[in-house]
């Protein structure tokens, strides 16, 4: 991966962000695990990433990254880019009930600007560990509420550097799935809410707070909610029934506490994180029929000479 990403750093075209040959990856991701990223860019702002996606040879592969709360990063790494967004786009404005929120912009300080600024409806938000960008691709929900509740608008960017915006409508929301095409990099987005009490708000807030607490492996290192819930069935239910918590995989684990959750247990590679949710897959098919569809997201190559 060192040899490529020299080779393929001299192709990069100019920016005024930041590009990086052979970034190590693992220690942002919450697993804490994965390979490199071949290169990464760290755009300065939306026309910086238009202008370096426009020029970027069409044959380089590019992926987003975010926070990587919800992502499993392969041994072997990221080829290509990896486009994460910074600083530029993190910033949170409320006017009025309207909230503007760039992709990068943590749920979290969304959910807190809104309630510092008395806007309620977007208290989920707080129960989500990710970014706004990542909502929007996977219509992020927790709590009885989705993205697709509060959005407005949101704005994004192509793979050629084409900017282009979606209304609620055309972001072709489902359960865990926006329809937007996967070649859109997500900037900015606009949030609508109600007239709310920041008391009553900052309660609800706590209690979802102390909820994923309660609930889920929140101080361990993972990566949300492993599989989405089939229609008419809870992830969760269906694993525990398949006799699945608590099992273990090299130093990946199922979790104990919530078992839609996988862990690492310290020493877990990517692999065993994923050969670990492939057989609670199988074993839940098995016990019920039913195939679970991974919510979290599988990105890179596996380490070259590892075992499948």
């Amino acid at each position: 991966m060192t040899a490529l990403s020299s080779t393929l750093i001299d192709r990069m075209p100019a920016c005024r962000g930041r590009l990086t040959a052979a970034a190590p990856l693992a220690n942002v991701t919450w697993f804490r695990v994965g390979g490199p990223a071949e290169v990464m860019f760290r755009p300065e702002d939306a026309e910086d990433l238009a202008g370096f996606l426009a020029a970027l040879p069409d044959d380089v592969p590019v992926t987003v990254l975010g926070v990587a709360s919800n992502l499993l990063i392969r041994d072997g790494g990221i080829p290509g880019v990896v486009i994460r967004l910074g600083r530029g786009f993190a910033g949170i404005a409320a006017d009025g009930t309207t909230l503007e929120a760039g992709a990068a912009a943590l749920d979290l300080n969304v959910a807190g600007v809104a309630r510092d600024a008395g806007i309620a409806g977007l208290e989920f938000l707080s129960g989500i560990p990710g970014t706004i960008g990542g909502a929007l691709r996977m219509n992020g929900g927790a709590y009885g509420h989705e993205i697709k509740d509060v959005l407005v608008s949101a704005q994004g960017v192509t793979r050629r550097g084409g900017r282009v915006s979606y209304d609620n409508a055309g972001m072709g929301f489902t359960y865990r799935h926006a329809g937007v095409p996967e070649d859109v990099i997500f900037t900015a987005a606009t949030l609508r809410g109600a007239p709310g009490d920041p008391a009553e708000i900052t309660q609800r807030m706590a209690e979802i707070s102390g909820k994923r607490a309660d609930t889920q492996p929140v101080r361990s290192r993972t990566g949300g909610s492993t599989f989405k819930n089939p229609p008419g069935h809870k992830a969760w239910e269906l694993i525990d029934r398949a006799g699945c918590r608590g099992l273990t995989l090299g130093g990946a684990q199922v979790s104990e506490k919530h078992c839609n959750f996988l862990i690492n247990q310290g020493a877990a590679t990517a692999a065993d994180l994923e050969a670990l949710g492939e057989e609670v897959r199988r074993r839940v098919f098995e016990t019920s029929g039913v195939t679970l569809d991974w919510e979290i997201k599988r990105v890179g190559v596996a380490r070259e000479g590892a075992s499948a």
